[in-house]
């Protein structure tokens, strides 16, 4: 049962910026990696990391 809810885990949400990297390590909760090196923890996609010069890496 693991394994499937590490797969559904390990899949990003389609966005129009950035690269799902859902498998690579992150700090726990981090949503996202920004562009100078930053975690975001938003809860919502829309203006992530929109004050790091955008997405660089999707976590989910």
């Amino acid at each position: 049962m693991a394994a499937a809810t590490d797969a559904a885990a390990a899949s990003c949400a389609r966005h129009t910026t950035g690269v799902c990297k859902a498998n690579s390590p992150h700090p726990r909760g981090a949503t996202a990696k920004c562009k100078d090196g930053t975690y975001s923890y938003s809860a919502h996609f829309r203006g992530t990391c929109s004050h790091h010069r955008g997405v660089k890496y999707w976590y989910r």
